[in-house]
């Protein structure tokens, strides 16, 4: 069975933050990228693998089984390692279930609270996976290191992006204009890996 050929794409998410982004990185490549429909009336997938690989890979998998078509699913988050990789693979449920990203950056900057140079180092790792009724067609992978800030910067973006500060400039994820941000993100890494491969097969 071949893939079809772009230019769609089914996003097993309901964030609304991650659907702005991935529409942007799509801009101007023909590919088209809408929610799963109904994705909230689908049997939830439970994300409680130990990595962002696995989580990714059995997300997409588990939405291109219940929906037509390709369905793209990723897993990411923030890992710094002073904090022993926390929040990781549960950086969207870093302050619980129903916390805001206020609250999650709350919790992250109480932790890192006596932290300096190398102990705030940090990564954000995103994991991008495409299946199609219920096979895997491709897993992409990609990351940006840089540091925890001290407090909340910016306001262009979503999540931990206001604290996530770039190794090479004082500014924050969030005070990045749209385009260099999508450009340099690890969302934007991993989406173009996952549009080359497409394009290769």
């Amino acid at each position: 069975m071949s893939a079809p050929a772009f230019p769609r794409l089914f996003l097993a998410s309901s964030n609304s933050g991650k659907l702005r982004e991935y529409r942007q990185l799509a801009a101007g490549s023909g590919i088209e990228i809408e929610l799963v429909p109904k994705f909230q009336n689908l049997p939830p997938f439970d994300e409680s693998a130990p990595t962002f690989a696995e989580n990714a890979a059995g997300k997409a998998l588990h939405y291109s089984r219940l929906a037509d078509g390709l369905v793209l699913a990723d897993d990411s988050g923030l890992v710094v390692p002073a904090l022993g990789g926390a929040p990781g693979v549960h950086s969207a449920r870093y302050a619980g279930p129903d916390a805001t990203d206020a609250d999650r950056i709350g919790k992250l900057l109480r932790a890192m609270e006596g932290k300096e140079e190398k102990d705030r180092c940090a990564r954000f790792v995103c994991v991008v996976a495409v299946a199609m009724r219920g096979r895997a067609l491709a897993v992409v992978s990609d990351f940006l290191d840089g540091m925890i800030g001290k407090e909340s910067r910016g306001s262009n973006g979503f999540g931990y992006d206001p604290v996530f500060q770039m190794l090479d400039t004082n500014r924050t994820y969030a005070e990045l204009p749209t385009q260099e941000k999508n450009r340099l993100s690890h969302r934007g890494r991993s989406f173009s890996k996952l549009v080359g491969a497409f394009l290769c097969r």
